[in-house]
């Protein structure tokens, strides 16, 4: 059950913030003032605070003790002492209170039957308490309770919850012995016992855990799931706050159908270096019958000056290891087969900025990606130097690969330009003259060369491009709405001619994509090993509708056209067809805001040189409300050389809705249209009470590196569960949940401002 009947729940209070919370004059400004909450005012140095008694009768005997019976009350400052009877002793500063005794200390409120208690010291004790941390929202009773001081208490035989429902808590935690340490924010009970709606979860002699939503060492939500490749799979991880500035998370898990495995995450941040370190290990596989692990490591440095260090480090010890492992943090819907190692120094000052790096990569497939074993890049830029800009590039890289019949060797390139920005308002036109110089020195000559393939050689290609644009603006009324629409040509010309490059292998080149973003490169390839050539012409049209009041652009439509004057020549491959790399397409788009919380984006490519549709994508987002979030977006690639001639034909939905109270559906579902099969999909459902959250999902996912044909799937079911108040910290699940839905929305738990005086009766 969700929720239990004759649930009640305890009395919160909070400080009144704003105008309520102004103290109102009785007669005068300078007379007496009702403040409608006590706050806290410091004493003057020498004062002591005031102790006042209140009772049905009282008994004194001067300056050493006072009698109080019927309705006896003792306060001073922050500290009240109630009870039927009370006994308070000038000299020792003791008070014996007896009869429903209620005794609130520092926001700490107690009741019970008798209750001893300095009062300067804050130290006592009382019997068979009942009692309340307000500051932290915990609650419980006990067979004796001992207050050690103004923040630490000891709980003898108690339990302990933050649920408000103190009848009939959803869970709590029983334990011999609770050290409550409100200056550390921590909690600790010995030989403790944790239950959920009753059903006793974990035993441990000593469990720690935080006293408000702060960084705390103990342990994070355990994950479950049931997979068909891992079986039956649990993990639970154990979080060490070690600093303010690093921390380390333990992850123990027991997977069924593979064994036992230890995953250590450690992450540090310091004034000029910061970093994390990854580790998963699997002893025994039992499956594969092997070790497995994974390594990641980040580490940068600033050594100041301008000077700086990284490290990227990434080892597997098999291709699959990141999709049969991985955990409830980084669910896979696809893989990588590939594992970057590299480390490098870095320089940037004023005009200069200088890398040199050393870069591998674990390969378990005939991937062609080099590495660059070293690599040196020098750049230098240069604005407004007589109204011109004007650098360069520098680059010496020596590329080697695993492969023995891959052609390897050192290349050289240097790439200057020049440019002379003409802007004014409304318009712009930039003329630009680069120039493309690239030297190579083959060791090794692949089977894949072109005949007569030569060791050494150099190429040298000029570029030379005008880009030019205008903006017009005019106030216009839509729908009884005032905007601002704008109106913005842009013309991009770009000539380069004809060089022969077929001797140049592609050590970091391909073929450029073709959208908005590349409409106005001058090169149709990325990389430094091939520069097409071109005679082209590019035309786009923009109009954009702002809303005059916000700024905010409610509306955007792009039409561009791209056209060859001449038919370019270099291609990526040598047996690679001319259309390619022909341009001559046409590309519009609209993005769009209709009412609150509804957007919407198209955008399609169709290719006038070669006659079919080369890209399309439309998609919305509709969020009416807090935690409503529904997509639905459509993406078509035709296949090109990038995508292994597999062409991308996807129908993406995915979405957050609440169902009930405090229930919610979280779902995402990746189609392939072309294959006719699901890459993808989730299914979830998130519960959340006051002091707890339940979440629980359904997923199938798609193994990418079996092969580019036939990957593999697997289906997996997962649960994770949140007790509020004793671990809040999210470490899988919802992270899913983030990543499969944009826009999704955890619930958040409202916390009212406390203070020490909230349960000041």
């Amino acid at each position: 059950m969700l929720g239990t009947a004759g649930c009640v729940p305890l009395a919160g209070y909070a400080q009144l913030v704003g105008a309520s919370a102004i103290p109102e004059p009785l007669d005068g400004v300078w007379g007496l003032r009702l403040d409608p909450q006590l706050t806290e005012q410091p004493l003057r140095p020498g004062d002591k605070p005031v102790t006042s008694a209140i009772a049905d009768s009282v008994t004194t005997t001067a300056d050493t003790d006072v009698s109080l019976k019927g309705h006896a009350q003792l306060r001073r400052y922050a500290s009240i002492v109630k009870g039927d009877a009370l006994h308070y002793d000038v000299d020792t500063d003791k008070v014996d209170a007896y009869g429903q005794v209620r005794l609130v200390d520092n926001g700490n409120v107690f009741d019970g039957p008798d209750a001893h208690f300095y009062v300067e010291a804050n130290e006592g004790y009382m019997s068979v308490p009942k009692y309340r941390f307000h500051l932290t929202g915990g609650w419980g009773s006990a067979q004796r309770v001992d207050m050690v001081d103004s923040e630490r208490t000891v709980v003898h035989h108690g339990t302990y919850s933050t649920c408000q429902c103190e009848s009939d808590p959803a869970w709590y935690l029983k334990a011999s012995e609770f050290d409550i340490d409100s200056g550390s924010d921590e909690g600790i009970a010995h030989n403790g016992v944790l239950f959920f709606q009753g059903v006793p979860l974990l035993a441990s002699p000593w469990l720690s855990f935080p006293l408000s939503g702060a960084r705390r060492s103990g342990f994070l939500p355990p994950t479950f799931s049931i997979s068909s490749t891992n079986g039956v799979d649990v993990a639970l991880p154990y979080y060490f706050n070690l600093a303010p500035n690093y921390d380390l998370t333990l992850t123990p898990r027991i997977m069924s159908k593979r064994g036992e495995m230890l995953t250590a995450d450690y992450r540090y941040l310091q004034p000029n270096d910061s970093g994390t370190i990854s580790l998963a290990w699997l002893p025994h596989d039992a499956i594969t019958n092997t070790d497995r692990y994974s390594i990641a490591l980040k580490q940068n440095w600033d050594f100041g000056s301008g000077f700086g260090a990284y490290v990227n480090y990434n080892r597997v010890s098999d291709s699959t290891v990141v999709t049969d492992l991985a955990s409830g943090v980084a669910f896979p819907t696809g893989s990588t087969t590939l594992y970057q190692q590299e480390a490098g120094l870095t320089y940037s000052n004023g005009p200069w900025s200088v890398l040199a790096r050393e870069q591998r990569w674990q390969a378990f497939t005939s991937d062609s990606t080099y590495n660059r074993e070293p690599q040196v890049n020098v750049k230098y830029a240069r604005y407004n130097v007589g109204g011109f800009d004007f650098g360069a590039e520098a680059d010496a890289t020596r590329f080697t690969i695993s492969s023995a019949d891959a052609t390897q060797g050192s290349r050289f390139v240097f790439n200057p330009y020049v440019s002379y920005p003409i802007e004014r308002p409304g318009w712009f036109i930039t003329p630009k003259l680069a120039w493309h110089f690239a030297a190579y020195d083959l060791t090794t000559i692949g089977s894949d060369a072109p005949a007569g393939q030569p060791k050494t050689f150099d190429v040298n290609v000029p570029t030379f491009t005008l880009d030019s644009g205008m903006r017009f603006e005019r106030s216009v009324r839509l729908f009884g709405q005032s905007y601002i629409q704008t109106l913005e040509p842009r013309l991009f010309y770009v000539y380069t001619p004809y060089r022969n490059q077929a001797f140049a292998p592609l050590f970091d080149t391909a073929t450029a994509d073709f959208g908005l973003a590349e409409l106005f490169m001058p090169n149709s390839f990325v990389g430094n090993d091939r520069v097409s050539d071109a005679n082209r012409v590019t035309a786009a049209l923009t109009t954009r509708f702002i809303d005059a009041s916000n700024g905010d652009e409610r509306s955007r439509f792009v039409l561009a056209e791209q056209y060859d004057f001449r038919t370019p020549r270099v291609t990526l491959n040598t047996d690679d067809a001319i259309g390619t790399v022909a341009r001559t397409s046409v590309i519009a788009g609209a993005s769009y805001k209709l009412g609150a919380g509804f957007s919407a984006e198209q955008a399609v490519e169709y290719s006038q040189a070669n006659h079919y549709l080369t890209n399309a994508e439309a998609g919305f987002g509709w969020s009416p409300a807090s935690r409503e979030v529904l997509n639905v977006a459509y993406r078509y690639t035709r296949a090109n050389t990038t995508l292994d001639y597999q062409p991308v034909n996807q129908f993406i939905v995915s979405e957050q809705w609440p169902l009930m109270h405090n229930v919610v559906s979280v779902a995402r579902v990746n189609y392939d249209m072309s294959a006719h099969r699901l890459i993808a999909g989730l299914l979830g459902l998130q519960y959340d009470a006051d002091c707890w959250s339940l979440g629980v999902a359904f997923e199938k996912y798609t193994n990418a590196t079996s092969s580019t044909t036939s990957p593999s799937t697997g289906t997996r079911v997962l649960m994770q569960l949140q007790l509020k108040g004793f671990s809040q910290v999210d470490n899988g699940l919802l992270n899913q949940f983030r990543a499969n839905v944009p826009g999704y929305t955890p619930a958040t738990t409202e916390t009212e401002p406390a203070s020490r005086f909230s349960d000041y009766p």
